[in-house]
């Protein structure tokens, strides 16, 4: 548990902040449905409500503190522009509304930037310029342009009307499901989760509010914590691979949440997988770091009514493709069997013969017999089949057995 909550009064941001941005944004931003996953419910033993944030028009909560700043620029501000730096959500939030207000934008992203999040953001009106391959290079190039050219730097969570702005979502949770017992929220900078701590503790004084990062950023855990991390890597849940949490944000994270989970890349893409094929929506990593948690640690939920906010989803679909295959592979309904036979004819067609009398689909056959250890009067197939679970695979592996073929799962991930 983090250190005990202290009044949300004496912090950066308070309740009317909150309640001021919902009315300078208004109908601006979409309220969202906030519903009941029953499915979700039944597995994790809590009762899930989804918030679904990447309904927004550009996918992403973000353009709700995006629009709260930019509404606080004067009329010489708005005429010279701003410039944010972002991996990708931020951005477009910035790029939307600031074309909407008539401000120029521009936008730093890192390198390594989701095509679909650079194309969006530049569909928007905005100068994208690709920099570095971490958020704090990036920032580092806009921070100089900033004070160049005369424009204002929009942070992407450390800023009090950034953080209000964020914390609407908070807002119109409680006010659809009064009865939400605790916040589940992902953690980048921690915008998104200070603004909605406070919205929460403002309706429910003492609300229990969970936070979820990355394990291979634990930034905002370690600085509230005490403890040190190596924040590197590549990360399904790019949006809250953030090095340096906000100075803001750390404080009122100390202040107001309960406790900070991490979760593996291989438990962000089962989430991911699961909100697509049970909610039928695609979320990108950080969007899905909320379910997660949930999913890794029911004990630690179980019996409690949860708000869980699915905060982006813009994900390369090329990328999504490949957690929903390699998800497929780990439940055994997509697998890549080795079958080692003698180099005869007619001994590939006894092979597929046993496949055909499971119902076993056959999608891909490659033969070997060059590069192997195996003698030169024997072969093996690597056969990438379709079955029904993990049951139905373990069957045709013992089948298989049976007809004295000696078969490998190569496992997935």
């Amino acid at each position: 548990m983090l250190s005990v909550k202290r009044a949300i009064d004496n912090l950066p941001v308070n309740f009317d902040d909150v309640l001021a941005a919902r009315i300078a944004i208004g109908d601006a931003v979409v309220n969202t449905p906030c519903l009941k996953s029953q499915t979700l419910s039944t597995i994790t033993g809590a009762e899930i409500w989804l918030k679904f944030e990447n309904l927004q028009f550009t996918a992403a909560y973000k353009e709700r503190g995006a629009l709260n700043r930019l509404l606080q620029m004067t009329p010489e501000q708005k005429r010279r522009g701003v410039i944010a730096m972002s991996a990708g959500n931020h951005a477009q939030g910035v790029a939307y509304h600031g074309k909407r207000l008539g401000i120029p934008v521009t936008i730093v992203m890192p390198n390594g930037t989701p095509t679909i999040k650079v194309q969006q953001t530049e569909s928007h009106g905005a100068t994208v310029i690709l920099h570095g391959e971490k958020l704090e290079e990036a920032s580092e190039l806009a921070k100089s342009l900033c004070a160049d050219r005369g424009l204002t730097f929009v942070h992407p969570y450390d800023d009090p009307f950034i953080i209000a702005g964020q914390g609407t979502v908070a807002l119109e949770m409680l006010e659809a499901v009064p009865s939400l017992d605790c916040l589940v929220i992902p953690i980048g900078g921690g915008g998104l989760i200070s603004g909605c701590a406070i919205a929460a503790h403002g309706i429910k004084p003492g609300m229990e509010i969970i936070g979820v990062q990355a394990e291979a950023y634990p930034s905002m855990a370690a600085k509230v914590k005490g403890f040190t991390a190596v924040c590197d890597g590549d990360t399904l849940a790019e949006g809250i691979a953030v090095k340096n949490p906000g100075v803001l944000t750390s404080e009122i994270v100390s202040a107001l949440v309960d406790d900070i989970m991490l979760v593996s890349e291989i438990e962000i893409e089962r989430a991911v997988s699961l909100l697509l094929t049970i909610e039928k929506t695609v979320t990108e990593g950080a969007g899905a770091a909320g379910l997660a948690a949930v999913l890794a640690r029911p004990e630690r939920f179980r019996g409690k009514r949860l708000g869980l906010v699915l905060c982006g989803g813009n994900i390369d679909t090329r990328l999504l493709a490949n957690v929903l295959l390699r998800e497929l592979a780990r439940e055994g309904r997509l697998a890549r069997l080795r079958v080692r036979m003698k180099d005869r004819a007619g001994e590939l067609y006894h092979v597929a013969k046993i496949f055909h009398e499971m119902n076993v689909n056959i999608i891909d056959v490659s033969h070997q017999r060059v590069f192997t250890k195996i003698p030169a009067k024997g072969t093996y197939a690597d056969i990438e089949v379709e079955t029904r679970d993990r049951t139905h695979l373990d069957k045709l592996i013992q089948n298989l057995r049976a007809h004295h073929y000696d078969v490998q799962l190569i496992e997935a991930a």
